[in-house]
């Protein structure tokens, strides 16, 4: 992401769309007003309700915070798979007692990124990181709560872990990368897929080609802003008023019709998240 290039321009609306998963944080947001000022901007082009999400113990704190301020947004609560290191008790604590909160959806994003340990300073080693998504299945199974995954490089491994553990009710793909092979896995383990503004990019031809393959039943839209916005505006800050384009590109890769589509994981989210 550039800070040098503008912020898209807003789609055409598209309603009702659900982001399934973005870092209101990270885009920028740090009370009440600026995180109403970016559900507003989503809400113009049909983008009604919003899951942040966290990935460390501020971010857990603000995304439940955020649930409480604005009532279309929805919180997901969870140290990330690179952060696992940091994952002692005092942080276990505070983090079952942030996903216990009622207004948070999903205990995520955890999983397994095995392309940052020896690249990043400080990243969690895969050890380190199985454990903590080892701890995170179990809370989601114990607060009847939505898994969300973070997945780099690591398909085999996410679906050892959780036949190992046992899969809560409900488990999403955020951001699914992956191809064809992984989706039929995770389709046929009754995994919710979401995609992001990745499935418009030409030069994802592994993803694209698994799109098409999960049933719509098991799709969801995420922005992950201000990170991967869609082509062509691939590089500039993302928010998630920029989920109808890739709403738009997804539809185009499935052969499906955007509306349809976007009521189909309108509905989706509803489901897997609980949504008032």
């Amino acid at each position: 992401m550039s800070k040098d290039r503008p912020a898209p321009e807003p789609p055409q609306p598209l309603s009702p769309l659900v982001d399934a998963h973005t870092h209101l944080d990270a885009c920028g947001a740090t009370d009440s007003a600026t995180t109403t000022a970016i559900v507003d901007r989503a809400a113009a082009v049909g983008v009604g309700r919003i899951v942040t999400v966290a990935d460390d113990l501020e971010a857990a704190r603000f995304a439940v915070q955020a649930a409480h301020w604005d009532e279309r947004v929805f919180a997901a609560v969870a140290i990330h798979p690179t952060r696992a290191n940091s994952l002692d008790d005092a942080t276990r604590a505070e983090v079952e007692k942030l996903a216990a909160d009622p207004r948070c959806v999903a205990v995520g994003e955890t999983g397994l990124d095995l392309y940052w340990p020896g690249k990043l300073d400080g990243c969690a080693e895969p050890a380190e990181q199985e454990e903590a998504f080892r701890w995170h299945i179990d809370l989601a199974k114990r607060l009847g709560k939505t898994l969300m995954i973070h997945n780099r490089e690591a398909d085999a491994e996410l679906l050892r872990v959780l036949h190992d553990e046992g899969p809560p009710e409900t488990v999403i793909f955020h951001c699914f990368s992956s191809d064809a092979a992984m989706a039929r896995a995770c389709v046929d383990a009754g995994y919710v897929l979401s995609f992001s503004g990745t499935v418009s990019f030409k030069n994802a031809k592994a993803l694209r080609e698994a799109a098409p393959l999960v049933p719509r039943e098991l799709v969801l839209v995420e922005t992950d802003a201000p990170f991967l916005t869609p082509h062509p505006f691939r590089g500039a800050p993302n928010e998630s008023y920029c989920l109808p384009y890739t709403v738009r590109a997804l539809a185009a890769v499935r052969g499906e019709d955007a509306e349809e589509l976007a009521a189909a994981t309108t509905a989706n989210a509803e489901r897997v998240y609980g949504l008032s």
